[in-house]
């Protein structure tokens, strides 16, 4: 309850913190131009407020509602929010905001989406500028890429370093990676050493490179094993942190890519299996062979897969085998 109470005060600061920046867009560019602000709240009011309090030689009147749905600017002239249909009777004055010309008045009703957005560009500088853009450069990925069917068909290999294509350099692996190899001539990878390039079709579809399972092309990852869930077929097992997936379902793995592609099989055979207990079992029974770290040698496991195909590991990220750089 405690923490619930700590969290629920939190998000009630941001939000008013949210709140008055927004409303202060509106009352900036208000009191910029000349309009008079008449009310300046945080949360609403009806009926009764907190607190409220006015300023010597101020027009405008500051407060706290008690209705946490937001705030409000109460400008004069400004029919939609103050509702004073007898004020808008009158001859408009120089402090109102039907008086001033559409551009001022433009300003005012943006101000407060103005500020927000000048504040996420600020919060999102900012963390650029403290921790900067951080990634593993591709061509320090010295294991190479992991390639589907379609990949190798034009010339790929698993293992292959990219390089970049005719016009452009890769930077990183994402999506401008695989949408320069749909829009480019040819790639050029590193293969043993050696610089190949490899001609690409001219019906290259970045869509179909996305969709396709498995990827098109993915960063070759290890089989290695980062931790292991308890009370899940691996824990059962004896699959531990530190050992090697090796092979599953009688092929052999040399990546996690390969690993989870041989898992994307059986999970289709679980799909066309008729919907019995017997032939679901039956599904998701597999072996598995893995290097155990404990023993230093090959241990082999039968096991039976979670009902969502699941053996109960976690694998590693990039970043164990690759060291990040900021820019």
């Amino acid at each position: 309850m405690e923490v619930f109470l700590i969290r629920l005060l939190q998000f009630m600061l941001a939000i008013s913190l949210l709140v008055l920046l927004h409303e202060g867009g509106h009352f900036f560019f208000s009191k910029l131009f000349g309009v008079r602000v008449e009310k300046f709240f945080l949360f609403f009011d009806p009926w009764f407020h907190i607190f409220q309090f006015k300023p010597k030689n101020s027009d405008t009147t500051y407060g706290m509602g008690w209705l946490p749905l937001g705030g409000y600017c109460k400008i004069s002239g400004m029919i939609d929010e103050s509702f004073d249909t007898e004020q808008m009777k009158q001859p408009a004055q120089p402090w109102e905001f039907r008086s001033k010309p559409a551009w001022q008045r433009l300003l005012i009703m943006i101000g407060g989406v103005l500020v927000n957005f000048l504040l996420a560009l600020f919060i999102y500088s900012m963390v650029l500028f403290h921790w900067g853009d951080s990634y593993i450069p591709v061509q320090n990925m010295t294991m190479g890429m992991k390639f589907n069917s379609d990949a190798k068909a034009i010339g790929f290999k698993d293992g292959d370093i990219l390089v970049g294509t005719e016009s452009k350099t890769f930077k990183k692996f994402d999506i401008d990676l695989l949408r320069s190899i749909a829009d480019g001539k040819s790639v050029t990878v590193k293969r043993d050493g050696k610089t190949v390039t490899i001609n690409l079709p001219a019906d290259m579809s970045l869509l179909k490179m996305v969709k396709t399972e498995p990827a098109f092309v993915r960063p070759l990852l290890p089989a290695d094993v980062d931790s292991v869930m308890p009370n899940t077929p691996a824990a059962k097992a004896g699959i531990k942190a530190g050992d090697k997936i090796l092979a599953v379902n009688g092929k052999n793995v040399d990546s996690w890519n390969e690993f989870t592609d041989q898992i994307a099989v059986m999970k289709d055979v679980l799909a066309a299996a008729p919907q019995t207990t017997k032939d679901s079992l039956k599904a998701r029974t597999t072996t598995v062979v893995f290097f155990s770290s404990a023993k230093r040698q090959n241990d082999t496991a039968k096991v039976v897969l979670s009902p969502e195909m699941q053996l109960g590991v976690g694998m590693s990220n990039l970043a164990k085998y690759y060291k990040p750089v900021t820019r």
